[in-house]
């Protein structure tokens, strides 16, 4: 037998240890992070054969002027709106 009684287990005032600050530039290289990870997935995403993506870039690869003369159109026709 011995004369040793067991310890009582440790107290802890919270149950989480205080959890370590962010910086500030962390904080923003994440959110950036995950915001590009979202637009490219999208991008991608809309690339895929049927999509407006592809369905745009295949005409204005088949016609470039025509392509842009439409695209100066719809750019003076909302300049005018605003």
């Amino acid at each position: 037998m011995s004369d040793e009684t067991p310890r009582p287990p440790f107290v802890y005032e919270g149950l989480d240890p205080a959890p370590e600050p962010k910086s500030t530039m962390n904080e923003v290289s994440t959110a950036v992070k995950g915001t590009v990870n979202r637009v490219s997935s999208v991008i991608e995403a809309g690339r895929k054969p049927g999509m407006p993506l592809s369905v745009l870039s295949n005409v204005a690869r088949e016609a470039p002027l025509g392509s842009l003369l439409i695209a100066f159109l719809l750019g003076v026709a909302v300049a005018r709106r605003r």
